[in-house]
């Protein structure tokens, strides 16, 4: 019975929906504050979410309707055991399973796997420029997050548990403290803006340009879901940096108070870039990830093994 409530309630799918609509408001108001503009007010998302779960879904002609409705149902799984796993290891690290680390690296590939699926399953030509797109961009930025995931296991004394990492960062410190868990920790931010499809790397959608992309033909509860997944990331990812870098994430006491503030300083930070950066073209945004951070998050993990 715990189980089920930790992955339906909290910290699983409920809570996690719930802050990752307040945290979409949060971002949409710092970047109205940075335009001069006044924003939404705060039950904006909730507006949105229930107005879409309102509408009719309406099916392209000639799509795989079995996949056209499962992928947004599997990313949204997928966020939710993301968010559930982690915030289970921030409750009590040793709750956690070896090898539990490697189970969330593949978790959080489905959401952007279930977003190519859909796309290529709508058949529609502008969808499939962004599924085409997707699709290198994830080439080119897992390559880095895994470097930026290795630092961490490394510093751990080679730990692929999460609730290992969490109870070790408690009694040495954070491992973004040390040269290899900050240049890690960078790297990683940059491979979350982009799993997160905002600027400058919010390239499948480009909603300027080919009409939201992969997501051109969805409508209604399943556009829903497709929005709730991306809410509910933004919340999942910043936590998943905490664990990784900054000792996990704390639900009482001080502890939270400081997990609050750190998750605010990401939010922030992911706020700055989105709104500081003219969108990359493809081969801009595949060279920026395959050089400079690949390089980055290589060196993180080298200078993790000189012990820095």
């Amino acid at each position: 019975m715990r189980t089920v409530f930790i992955y339906l309630v909290f910290p699983g799918l409920a809570a996690t929906a719930a802050a990752g609509m307040m945290a979409s408001w949060i971002e949409r108001k710092l970047t109205a504050r940075l335009q001069w503009r006044v924003g939404p007010p705060w039950y904006q998302p909730f507006a949105d979410l229930l107005k879409l779960l309102s509408k009719e879904t309406v099916f392209p002609r000639g799509c795989a309707r079995g996949l056209f409705v499962a992928a947004p149902l599997v990313g949204l799984a997928s966020a939710a055991l993301v968010a559930s796993m982690i915030g289970a290891a921030g409750l009590d690290p040793g709750r956690g399973f070896v090898g539990d680390l490697i189970v969330l690296v593949y978790l959080m590939m489905l959401p952007s796997i279930a977003l190519i699926a859909g796309g290529a399953a709508s058949r529609n030509t502008l969808a499939s420029v962004g599924v085409s797109r997707e699709m290198k961009l994830m080439m080119a930025y897992e390559a880095p997050m895994i470097l930026a995931i290795l630092v961490p296991v490394i510093k751990a004394g080679v730990t692929i548990s999460t609730g290992g990492i969490v109870a070790y960062q408690r009694l040495h410190g954070p491992f973004a403290a040390s040269p290899s868990g900050a240049l890690a920790f960078a790297a990683a931010l940059l491979c979350a803006q982009a799993k997160l499809g905002l600027p400058p790397f919010d390239i499948a959608e480009a909603e300027t340009e080919i009409n939201a992309g992969p997501l051109v033909e969805y409508s209604g509860p399943l556009l829903a879901a497709f929005r709730l997944t991306r809410m509910m990331l933004l919340v999942a990812l910043p936590c998943l940096l905490l664990t990784l870098f900054a000792g996990g994430v704390r639900f009482y006491g001080w502890g939270a108070a400081r997990s609050v503030l750190g998750y605010a300083a990401i939010l922030l930070l992911m706020t700055l870039i989105k709104n500081t950066n003219p969108r990359l073209r493809i081969d801009q945004a595949l060279r920026f990830f395959w050089f400079p951070v690949t390089a980055a998050a290589a060196a993180a993990v080298l200078l993790a093994l000189a012990g820095r």
